[in-house]
């Protein structure tokens, strides 16, 4: 009789495992830790992310797994391949730069967010969102989705004593609950119909399903992809982003334009190329669909944000990333009709970790501004380069990044190869669409950098920078002008080897 006790491979799972330790010991620091020493539990939760990022740099040379079956090994529930190493990177990468602008934001905050538990809430989300693309059974990835989402929820609404937070969370919870009861329900649909969870065996079982179970597996199919598109906030599925964006608190609402995002485009594109290529011709013309849509619903939302109004920056910056969703949707339904659906899944790998740097970049100016003007309006930029020279003409780079413009080489880099990946693939239309959006979006990311550099109204306001908002700053933008001198090394990271 074959034993059921298995070794673990601590060294896999060591980036979430570590992730979730310092979050443990966050949450039982603060019970020690006087309010004057809280600020500590904030540097334990960054040196603990900058700790699990590092600890990806010794899975690089070869693929692990564990949590195999018994008796076939070649079946596992977590894989740290080269594919769940890029989108760890994006995600710790993106939590520990979310977290140096949570430094300052506390501080700002007037005891109004409670620092141990937002550290643990935080450095949890942190922990599922680093295991969701390493899972490769449909039981972990639901596990996964929800560790990285239910803390999310409180992060939202955990500002005390204010609305517009707590109405945010609520929208939030009850959009993304909906989200993971549609998804559950599918994900049971489709075990009934194969009687597995493991992902690869999903993919040979589903071909063969009984005549009688076909239209069971079918619906499941789509449930399971409608949930997660909730997830990735496509278009109808966005109603709650620019909402929840704004009653968030600002480092939240980074956090949730990218390692959310991150989240849900990991999960969708495991149960599409991994376990469901088989229904390629159900799942990539709906993607393609939702694609064109969520593009142009986000391009035109954000185009239409008024720069007097309130927390205008915060909603273009959130309207600008359901648009970007759409940018990110196009090489994952390319997959469906490539011959060569790895290289199509690596444009939407390379593509998110441009966005994911230059977003956090915009995301951090915003904290910096939003701390002298607290409606944070796009009007509030102007004449931001006689204030900080510097602090502007990171705005501009990271807005030039977004829209694909040079200097920032590696925006329009990235947009090249998804715009290449729908055209290898067939959808020429899908292309025109996104052209279009491109287009769409120049006029609001170049009206917004104009204004950077027009003359301010009255006496230029000083920003003072932070420590912690400096390294968030000087980060994001040493990579994405290292990125652009170099683009290349980006794709060449995404493109072989992904499963």
């Amino acid at each position: 009789m074959s034993s059921l006790v298995q070794s673990v491979d601590w060294l896999a799972i060591a980036p979430p495992t570590v992730a979730a330790v310092v979050g443990l010991v966050v949450l039982v620091a603060d019970l020690f830790v006087t309010e004057a020493r809280k600020p500590l539990l904030g540097w334990i939760a960054v040196g603990g992310l900058a700790v699990a990022a590092l600890m990806l740099l010794p899975l690089l040379d070869a693929d692990r797994s564990t949590f195999c079956l018994v008796g076939d090994t070649e079946v596992c529930s977590y894989s740290a391949d080269r594919f769940t190493l890029v989108i760890q990177l994006l995600v710790l990468g993106g939590a520990l730069l979310c977290a140096l602008l949570s430094v300052t934001a506390l501080k700002d905050s007037g005891k109004r967010l409670p620092e141990g538990e937002y550290w643990f809430l935080f450095l949890s989300s942190a922990a599922g969102a680093a295991l969701l693309p390493a899972s490769r059974d449909l039981a972990t990835l639901v596990v996964a989705l929800e560790v990285a989402s239910l803390p999310a929820f409180a992060l939202v609404g955990l500002r005390h004593g204010d609305r517009r937070s707590s109405e945010a969370a609520l929208k939030f919870f009850l959009s993304s609950v909906t989200a993971t009861a549609v998804s559950l329900l599918g994900i049971s649909f489709v075990y009934a119909a194969t009687g597995t969870l493991h992902l690869t065996r999903v993919a040979e079982r589903i071909q063969d399903v009984d005549g009688q179970l076909a239209t069971l597996a079918q619906t499941g199919v789509v449930l399971t992809l409608v949930g997660f598109a909730f997830k990735t906030a496509a278009v109808p599925f966005h109603f709650w982003v620019p909402d929840t964006y704004v009653g968030a608190p600002l480092p939240i609402a980074a956090y949730l334009s990218v390692i959310g995002k991150a989240v849900g485009f990991s999960g969708l594109i495991l149960v599409t190329v991994v376990a469901l290529p088989s229904y390629a011709d159900a799942w990539a013309p709906a993607l393609a669909v939702l694609a064109a849509l969520t593009m142009t619903v986000g391009n035109v939302g954000a185009l239409r944000q008024q720069s007097t109004r309130a927390y205008s920056a915060v909603r273009l910056l959130a309207w600008s990333s359901v648009g970007q969703a759409g940018y990110l949707l196009v090489p994952i339904a390319a997959a469906g009709y490539s011959d060569d659906p790895e290289k199509s899944v690596g444009s939407t790998l390379a593509y998110a970790l441009m966005y994911g740097a230059v977003n956090l970049g915009a995301f951090a100016v915003a904290a910096l501004v939003g701390r002298a003007h607290r409606l944070n309006r796009v009007a509030d930029y102007r004449g931001l380069y006689a204030a900080s020279p510097l602090t502007a003409l990171l705005m501009g780079f990271f807005l030039l990044c977004l829209a694909g413009l040079p200097p920032g080489v590696i925006g329009l880099f990235a947009k090249v190869t998804v715009f290449a990946a729908a055209v290898d693939a067939g959808l020429g239309w899908l292309a025109v669409v996104m052209a279009v959006n491109v287009v769409i979006a120049l006029v609001y990311y170049l009206r917004w950098t104009a204004l950077l550099f027009r003359a301010p109204e009255g006496e230029a306001a000083a920003h003072r920078l932070p420590a912690p908002l400096t390294a968030a700053l000087a980060l994001t933008g040493v990579l994405g002008i290292a990125l652009s001198g170099a683009p290349q090394l980006v794709l060449r990271f995404t493109d072989t080897g992904l499963f």
